[in-house]
C-alpha cells in the first residue's frame, strides 16, 4: 500500500480525528494562500513560489478527501467551511506581523515651521525625506512629505509625524519597488541605486 493509499484510507474514514485535521489542514492552507497572494503582489516571487507548492499540495489532500463523500458526511464540509474563514484571517494576521514590502507614507502639513521640524526628526531617525510646497484646498500653501520606507518600520515613521505636527494629515500607501534614493536598513539609510 502506498503513501497516497493510506492517505486517502484515512480520509474515507470519518470521525474526529478526521474532522481535526481537515479543519487543521485547511486553515494551514489557507493561511498560506493568503501568505503567498500578499507576497506575490509586493513581488516576492521566489518565497511565493515555494509556499505556492506547500499550498496546493495541502489543497489536494484536504479538498480531495472532502470533495469524496461530502454528502455522505456534512461534517467534513463544515469543518472545511469553518477553516477556510479561520485560515483567512491567520493569514492576514501573520502577514501583517512579517511586515514584507515597502509603504510610502505622506504628510500635508500647513505650518512652515512644522514642516522643518518633521523632515528634522525624520532625518534624525534615518528616514530618507522629500518635502514639497503645495496648495491647499483654501488656495494656501502647504507643505507635502515624502518618504518610502519598509513596511515594519511605518509605525515608527508615523509616531514621529504626529509628534511633530499633531493636525497632520498621513497617508500610508503599498509601494511595489523602489529606485535610488534612501531606504533606512536596520537603523542606518542605505542608498538604492
Amino acid at each position: 500500500m502506498t503513501v497516497f493509499e493510506q492517505i486517502a484510507g484515512f480520509f474515507a474514514g470519518s470521525g474526529l480525528v478526521v474532522y481535526l485535521v481537515i479543519f487543521v489542514g485547511k486553515i494551514l492552507e489557507v493561511s498560506l494562500m493568503t501568505l503567498r497572494m500578499v507576497l506575490v503582489n509586493r513581488g516576492e516571487k521566489l518565497i511565493g513560489s515555494v509556499i505556492a507548492l506547500i499550498e496546493i499540495t495541502l489543497w489536494l489532500i484536504i479538498a480531495g478527501s472532502v470533495l469524496q463523500d461530502y454528502q455522505s458526511d456534512p461534517m467534513k464540509m463544515l469543518s472545511y467551511g469553518l477553516a477556510f474563514a479561520i485560515g483567512t484571517y491567520i493569514g492576514t494576521w501573520v502577514e501583517e506581523k512579517l511586515a514584507f514590502g515597502l509603504c510610502s507614507v505622506q504628510a500635508v502639513v500647513v505650518s512652515r515651521e512644522n514642516c522643518t521640524h518633521m523632515c528634522e526628526q525624520l532625518r534624525a531617525g534615518g528616514f530618507g525625506v522629500t518635502e514639497l510646497t503645495t496648495k491647499g484646498r483654501d488656495g494656501g500653501e502647504h507643505y507635502l512629505i515624502m518618504t518610502t520606507i519598509r513596511r515594519k518600520l511605518v509605525s515608527e515613521c508615523t509616531s514621529i509625524m504626529q509628534q511633530a505636527d499633531p493636525k497632520a494629515m498621513i497617508t500610508v500607501s503599498d509601494v511595489k519597488s523602489q529606485r535610488g534614493g534612501y531606504l533606512r536598513q536596520s537603523g542606518r539609510r542605505k542608498l538604492m541605486k
